[in-house]
């Protein structure tokens, strides 16, 4: 574990390697715990670094064997070697051939990043900077190499071996040993190489391109589960067709593999040809998996293999340039599940992660830019900043420019950099030059952390009959940036007349405003519109246009004027959202005051509006019945935050809404029932999301009735969506019910790992003030280990995160118990400690008395002496002073 002091890495500072590498050869003989390897190097110096200097390699916890130039041994006099560096202080100056033997130990690698073994299996885990804890290597993105590996191992302990590329040679050796030869023909960094050995099981499937290459795909699981993998070779399939048609991308190699495997930090991992998956998002059957899941699995599955073009044929510069390839997949990523699916509700979930999560970053003391000026973690900068908001800077690109030229955009940069590793700069200039535009100030924001804020006034003149819109903005002080510049925002704007119609939007100098898009890039600035012949609502920031938190002058009527009406279906889902916002802040402060929460008759009578609107979709209509989350509630408020009465004044609207909606909401959940079997396809999953939301909040009733429903649910259920959605709704009361369904649960499902993480996070999330208990008993269950990610997350994580108001007690209990679990992580996986360490990020917004007790949590794990770099970069941004 890397502890030692670690000198901040900044972006101003970069200068390009002093050594390029043209190829790389790789020998791994797999054994447990001594795993030789020998890497062959063909490097020459870099004409763009000036002078010869010294060859300097990165390593990890490395034990060197021999190093080798042109053949011939190297004198120990002629190299320094440490376990976290190799270096050579006069190298031939001119290209020669290195070659580095290393020993490794799989099977001792908790980390679980470099070469480590899972189940049994031997994976990699590279990116960011795992392949220094394989081989000594100049292990950044801009040294880019062809890579050959050859494989040997056991063959009855690793009958399968994958790396990247495609297979040139196999066959069986002396012994009962085998081996395997992988070439991967196009250049890529080390943080893209894999491998994978162990004893798997496959489906396999065929792909014609569009310029008619045959590719076989594979997918590797353990055995015994490959039924459960046919989701994933369909949306697999599916994506490459999508990436051709979209962006007009092929696939360049003969074969394409996926590997699900149970001990995995991340989701997933792009390596060139060989994605190693965490197992969680390639199974799936009906029983197993709910529609959530597949959706994941699609999403997961679609954002890997985009990163081809996107991560892999064009890579980073330097780490730095993180949002270059993750916030461009992940918009990729979307727009593919926004064709597969409802691309309103697609939307609407993305938006409703990104407040969630990457709105509360940047307000807390983790906030950083999409492109970070310096880190000195870089695994603690795979965050949502980099990856869903970088997503909506791409968007707004698209937004500003239209879809042609975003596409002739797309197109030079794939044509000029095909090969490179790039920077933001470069991609954006594509962009520029495709459409004519100046870019410059758009830059922004991809150097100013935190999230603008617009205020929005509307004034009509009747005499005029003109609609007057002023626009402010302003970014608020984050991190180490006290000053913000303005942005480039793009706001796609509509004016609704009192029937509903959109209304013609022309300046008053005769502009007529296209595709309604208006763009503020001034601290203030102002639009007329003339012909306006009645007072309109302003719907702006359509379809989330752009990152950002609005406020406009916008009375009740305008706001249910705008559910009922609005062209734009994400502003009408807004439209509810707002309405409900404000009642359940408004009543937050009543609870904390002693008082009875309010009722807003609008806003359940706009929700008995959309419920009887036939023409939505049944998913769009479960969205806009799903009240704003605690989180939400809690940003909107932003400082002196109780999270119990949020709480309270979410479970009474729920309440609230089950007894006002209770006979609609009863006819759509007999109406929905029985609609023949399952499938995992947007309709069907839109028909159970719809029924399982009017479930949740007839429960929220109480009564008895309700409750009964939910066990009968339970029972009775054909699918795992549907037992999943029952057992949540009885995990939420305290009733004999939910008890015998939790008990139930574990004895069907209890030698499934991932059915029984679901298991964990409903027990662990349940706003209960037993559920602290709850978890720490469940941290020694037969089924919990805290060497497996997958469950630390679903269990202690699902606490942290998901649970606001256990988290949160305001006996500092929780802060304890996570701290605890922290620094119990942290010397065997760093990167899940940090990880867990995030759950503080919004520990400053809360009243004084918790406030001060997180505070004192987190002061507690910086003390800790031995703290890997990974979570005392967390924790020490998290105290800094702002």
């Amino acid at each position: 574990m890397r502890t030692e002091e670690h000198r901040p890495v900044r972006l101003s500072e970069y200068r390009p390697p002093d050594w390029l590498v043209e190829t790389v050869d790789l020998d791994f003989k797999l054994h447990p715990t001594q795993t030789p390897v020998r890497a062959t190097l063909k490097v020459k110096p870099n004409p763009a670094a000036g002078a010869p200097a010294p060859l300097v390699l990165d390593g990890d916890e490395l034990s060197l064997i021999s190093v080798k130039i042109d053949g011939q041994l190297l004198p120990t006099d002629r190299f320094t070697a440490t376990p976290e560096r190799l270096t050579i202080a006069q190298p031939p100056n001119r290209p020669f051939t290195l070659e580095i033997e290393t020993l490794v130990d799989p099977k001792g690698n908790t980390q679980l990043s470099g070469l480590y073994q899972s189940s049994g299996n031997y994976c990699t885990q590279c990116e960011a900077e795992g392949f220094r804890r394989i081989t000594y290597y100049p292990d950044r993105p801009d040294v880019m190499a062809v890579y050959t590996t050859r494989i040997e191992a056991d063959k009855a302990e690793a009958p399968v071996l994958l790396s990247n590329g495609n297979l040139k040679e196999s066959g069986d050796l002396p012994g009962g040993k085998h081996f395997a030869v992988w070439h991967d023909p196009w250049p890529k960094p080390a943080y893209l190489f894999a491998l994978v050995g162990g004893r798997l099981g496959h489906i396999e499937d065929k792909f014609v391109t569009k310029s008619g290459r045959n590719v076989t795909l594979r997918i590797y699981v353990e055995p015994g589960k490959e039924n459960r993998a046919g989701y994933a070779m369909d949306s697999l399939k599916r994506s490459m067709r999508w990436d051709e048609e979209a962006f007009g991308r092929e696939y360049d190699l003969d074969i394409f593999m996926v590997v699900a495997v149970s001990d995995f930090n991340m989701g997933a991992m792009e390596n060139k040809g060989l994605n190693v998956f965490n197992d969680k998002y390639v199974l799936a059957t009906s029983t197993t998996a709910t529609d959530s899941d597949y959706v994941s699995i699609e999403a997961i599955i679609a954002h890997e293999y985009f990163h081809n073009w996107t991560g892999n044929r064009i890579t980073c510069r330097d780490w730095f340039q993180l949002c270059l390839k993750e916030g461009f997949t992940v918009y990729r990523d979307q727009e593919f599940t926004s064709d597969q699916r409802s691309r309103v509700v697609t939307r609407i979930g993305d938006v409703r992660a990104l407040r969630t999560h990457q709105f509360v970053e940047d307000a807390g003391p983790l906030a950083h830019p999409v492109r970070p000026e310096l880190y000195r973690e870089i695994n603690n900068f795979y965050t949502t900043t980099v990856y869903e908001k970088g997503a909506e800077v791409v968007r707004m690109i698209h937004t500003m420019l239209g879809p042609a030229l975003f596409r002739q955009g797309t197109d030079l940069y794939f044509e000029r950099h095909d090969g490179e590793a790039a920077t933001v700069e470069q991609f954006v200039i594509c962009f520029a030059d495709a459409s004519g535009r100046d870019f410059g100030q758009f830059m922004r924001w991809y150097s100013q952390a935190g999230t603008p804020e617009i205020v929005a006034t509307g004034t009509y003149d009747a005499g005029a009959k003109t609609y007057r819109l002023d626009l402010a903005q302003v970014t608020p002080p984050t991190p180490s940036q006290p000053t913000k510049e303005p942005m480039v925002i793009p706001l796609v704007t509509g004016l609704i007349g009192r029937d509903g119609r959109d209304l013609p939007l022309k300046l008053d100098n005769g502009t007529t405003i296209d595709r309604g898009l208006l763009v503020l890039d001034k601290p203030a600035q102002s639009f007329v519109f003339t012909g306006i012949n009645e007072r309109p609502a302003l719907s702006t920031n359509r379809n989330f246009s752009a990152p950002i938190k609005l406020t406009a002058n916008l009375a009740p009527d305008d706001l249910r004027l705008m559910a009922a009406h609005d062209s734009d279906p994400f502003n009408r889902w807004q439209a509810v959202q707002t309405l409900a916002t404000q009642l359940l802040v408004g009543n937050v402060a009543r609870i904390r005051a002693g008082q009875d929460p309010e009722v807003d008759e609008g806003l359940l009578d706009a929700l008995a509006i959309i419920m009887a609107d036939k023409k939505l979709e049944p998913a769009f209509v479960a969205e806009t019945l799903l009240p704003p989350s605690e989180a939400d509630i809690a940003r909107e408020i932003g400082r002196d935050v109780d999270p119990d009465a949020i709480f309270r004044s979410r479970a009474a609207l729920r309440a609230l809404m089950g007894l006002h909606l209770n006979k609609a909401l009863s006819s759509a959940y007999e109406t929905l029932a029985n609609r023949g079997p399952y499938s995992p396809d947007a309709v069907s999953a839109g028909h159970r999301t719809l029924r399982n939301v009017c479930l949740d909040l007839l429960a929220a009733t109480q009564e008895s009735h309700a409750i009964g429903l939910a066990a009968r649910q339970y029972q009775q259920a054909d699918n795992m969506t549907d037992r999943m959605a029952a057992l949540a709704t009885l995990s939420l009361h305290d009733v004999p019910e939910r008890a015998a369904a939790l008990d139930d649960f574990y004895q069907r499902y209890k030698d499934d790992p991932l059915i029984i993480d679901k298991w964990f996070v409903l027990q662990a999330a349940t706003p209960d003030p037993k559920t602290l208990d709850r978890v720490k008993a469940l941290t020694s269950h037969p089924a919990f280990s805290m060497k497996n990610p997958n469950r630390v997350r679903s269990l202690i994580g699902a606490f942290a995160q998901g649970n606001q108001t256990q988290f949160n007690r305001p006996d500092g209990q929780g802060y304890e118990f996570i701290a605890d679990t922290i620094l119990t992580l942290d010397p065997a996986n760093p990167q899940l400690a940090s990880r867990m360490s995030t759950a503080f990020k919004s520990w400053r917004a809360l009243e004084a008395g918790r406030r001060g007790r997180a505070q004192a949590a987190l002061k507690r794990i910086a003390d800790k002496s031995g703290l890997s770099r990974d979570v005392s970069d967390i924790v020490q941004r998290a105290l800094a002073d702002t």
